[in-house]
């Protein structure tokens, strides 16, 4: 599950607290500087008048938008043209011009700082005021300004009609060529297609089309009907096509083909009577059949004339019966309605298609001509409202007064302003106070060192066997050194180092803690100081305590202990001393092992056999046993001998300690393969004991103080015992 986050404030009150001084300082100074403005403050003057802005009549219009001269409307919907008003008051010529006016020696940037401008409430009415430690001065750059804004406001106006009036006037013939060229596109466009009412004519159209396609139907019905039944008689009854029908019928209406007809039916009559008594070869026979001869040559020869064409055997279709010839008369009927019919049915075809064509053309024409005729329109309605307006620009040329008035002229103030001393006080004061934590917070962020347990722990990790206050008390006397779990047993700095004590103890359940050695990451974190106090402590459990002085480059031991550091572990080392001889008992179950004389280099000595051997030697006289080593930013003396130890101590102290060295440390320890038996953060104070248990504030009294100053001479008096 995801952790919640949250702002630690203790951490920022941490942070302040720790650079209380600076904080101060900024925060003092501001005040300062808030106290002196209010020392050094002038009455100042402030006059007030007033104008109103409102709108023009409706007359006057701008050139092509609609848009009234002087009217306050904004260019855009989300501006305020009260506020445009505003900042033409407040511009630099209006500045100048006062200035000028009154002589004043201020520059325009100035004079619009200490002018004030603002609408009162949601009216149209400004109020100008201006501040100046001269009351006359005050009302009369009011005034100044206002009778500028207002003169300037007409002279615009007019200037904006008189331009307006202009351009109108040069745009007048254009407009009037541009109506005239439109009406003139328009014209020819309805001569060219024909146009009198395209509505007419369309409603029209539908109907004659209608109207064709109707009688085009009819005719074909009849076309057929006829063509069915000149088939019938060709083919059925006459057994002629129709143009030897047609022939016959022409021929038999002819008297001379008819006359000529009769003679030839008489003479075939008498040839067919003769036959019946005489011979064909007999004479009156051939005289018959020569007569009939002569006959049918004089019928082909009128015939003949009669089509105009030579023919053969037409003849003997003029031979029929009254029937044949009525069905005759029938198909030259029929075939002459046929070809009637076909012609009506391509006349109105050729008209439908023609009909259908304007048809079709009809909406484009429509749309163009309504196109012409908004380009008229729009022309004509420019050339009209440019007419308009040309009058009424000339009228509101004429009258124009502008669109702001005075309503309250600016008196000379009899009293100055009333300056909120306590206001600006309160503010310097806010602004001190934010100022100082701005200031101590980014001192703490621009400060790299490890600040509280927290961010100790956050580094190196591991278990936190100890919180040890700082004591901030040296010396009893000046030449006195302190021990507090030995001079001071009631204080809270020996409580933590005997808690310290008990979770040492109690850290390692598989196998007893003998043999520790004690570390930091740089020097002055107090680690020899801890060393000590944890030996002490040690031994007031009635535990025999061994405390080596391991740090042969800074020994510092000898002088916590006041002892002499003739003789110590180097000289054991070295085989030039005896341990017994060395080895110092300060108090009851607690003996000192110096450093010794310094060797040019410590670790070939450290990493020795006879070291190792000392440290198993020393388990032998004493249960529990203390290393004070090197920071480990100095040299890998601890890392040597933590190898022969049980485990390491790491000494943190706030405020010392940075997180590079930290994390260098760390790194160091991890890679060396040390055995880290968890950390002790030494030094807290109020300003990094959020995580502590221990309160940091001192409490002793005066019955501890003499008690501490007695045991701390009386220990010193007796170091000769031990």
């Amino acid at each position: 599950m995801k952790s919640t986050e949250y702002i630690d404030f203790r951490q920022y009150l941490l942070a302040i607290k720790r650079r209380w001084l600076p904080s101060t300082t900024v925060f003092l100074v501001v005040i300062a500087l808030a106290m002196l403005n209010v020392f050094l403050h002038k009455p100042v003057y402030e006059a007030k008048g007033k104008i109103l802005i409102k709108k023009p009549s409706n007359v006057t219009s701008a050139i092509t938008q609609g848009q009234e001269i002087g009217e306050l409307s904004s260019v855009s919907s989300q501006s305020d043209p009260l506020i445009t008003e505003i900042e033409l008051i407040r511009s630099t010529p209006v500045a100048r011009r006062a200035i000028a006016t009154l002589s004043l020696k201020v520059k325009p940037q100035k004079f619009l700082e200490d002018l004030k401008i603002q609408r009162i409430g949601k009216t149209d009415i400004l109020e100008i005021s201006y501040q100046s430690p001269d009351p006359k001065i005050a009302a009369l750059a009011v005034n100044e300004v206002v009778s500028f804004y207002l003169a300037n406001n007409i002279v615009d106006n007019r200037a904006e009609a008189a331009t307006a009036r202009r351009f109108i006037v040069k745009q007048l013939p254009k407009t009037e060529v541009i109506v005239r060229q439109a009406e003139e596109v328009l014209r020819k466009f309805e001569e060219q297609n024909n146009i009198v009412d395209l509505e007419g004519e369309a409603s029209s159209a539908v109907e004659v089309i209608s109207n064709l396609e109707n009688q085009v139907s009819t005719a074909q019905v009849q076309l057929a009907d006829a063509n069915a039944q000149s088939q019938a008689l060709q083919n059925g009854l006459l057994g002629m096509d129709s143009q030897q029908a047609i022939a016959a019928s022409s021929v038999s209406q002819s008297l001379g083909v008819k006359k000529a007809l009769e003679e030839l039916q008489q003479v075939e009559s008498q040839l067919a009577s003769g036959l019946t008594i005489y011979q064909a070869a007999h004479p009156k026979i051939i005289d018959l059949q020569n007569k009939k001869a002569s006959i049918e040559a004089l019928l082909q020869g009128r015939v003949e004339q009669v089509l105009g064409v030579p023919t053969e055997g037409i003849s003997e279709n003029l031979q029929v019966g009254e029937l044949k010839q009525q069905l005759t008369t029938n198909l030259v009927q029929l075939e002459t309605k046929r070809l009637g019919l076909n012609s009506q049915i391509a006349a109105l075809s050729n008209v439908l298609k023609s009909y259908k064509q304007r048809a079709n053309f009809l909406p484009g024409l429509k749309q163009r001509k309504g196109e012409l005729e908004r380009e008229v329109k729009a022309a004509q309605s420019t050339y009209e409202t440019l007419l308009r307006r040309l009058e009424e620009i000339r009228v509101e040329e004429n009258r124009v007064v502008g669109n702001a008035r005075l309503i309250e002229v600016a008196e000379v103030p009899e009293a100055p302003l009333e300056a909120n001393q306590e206001r600006n006080v309160a503010l310097g004061v806010l602004l001190g106070i934010l100022l100082a934590v701005g200031t101590g917070l980014i001192l703490d962020a621009l400060d790299t060192s490890i600040k509280t347990v927290k961010e100790a722990r956050e580094i190196f990790g591991g278990a936190l066997l100890g919180l040890i206050p700082f004591s901030g008390k040296k010396d009893l006397e000046e030449d006195i050194q302190i021990i507090e779990a030995r001079d001071m047993p009631r204080s809270p700095v020996t409580e933590a180092y005997r808690t310290f004590q008990a979770n040492l103890n109690f850290l390692s359940s598989d196998k007893e803690l003998k043999v520790v050695v004690v570390t930091s990451s740089i020097p002055q974190e107090g680690k020899s100081t801890l060393c000590a106090n944890l030996a002490v402590t040690m031994a007031q459990s009635e535990r025999r305590v061994l405390l080596v002085d391991a740090d042969m480059r800074q020994p510092s031991q000898h002088i916590i202990w006041n002892l002499l550091n003739q003789c110590g572990l180097s000289n054991v080392l070295v085989n030039r001393a005896e341990l017994k001889t060395a080895i110092k008992k300060v108090m009851p179950n607690l003996s000192i092992l110096p450093a010794g004389a310094t060797p040019p280099n410590p670790m070939p000595l450290l990493e020795s056999k006879r070291m190792n051997s000392l440290i198993e030697n020393f388990l032998d006289d004493y249960d529990f046993v203390i290393i004070d080593t090197p920071a480990l930013n100095i040299g890998a003396d601890a890392a040597i001998v933590g190898k022969m130890a049980d485990g390491i101590l790491l000494v943190v102290r706030p405020g010392v300690v940075n997180s590079a060295s930290a994390t260098s440390a760390k790194e160091f320890l991890k890679h060396s393969g040390q055995n880290v038996l968890g950390l002790v953060v030494n030094g807290i104070t109020d300003n990094n004991s959020n995580y502590s248990s221990y309160p940091v504030k001192e409490y002793y009294s005066e019955e501890d103080t003499t008690v501490s100053k007695t045991l701390a001479l009386e220990s010193r008096k007796n170091l000769s015992r031990y």
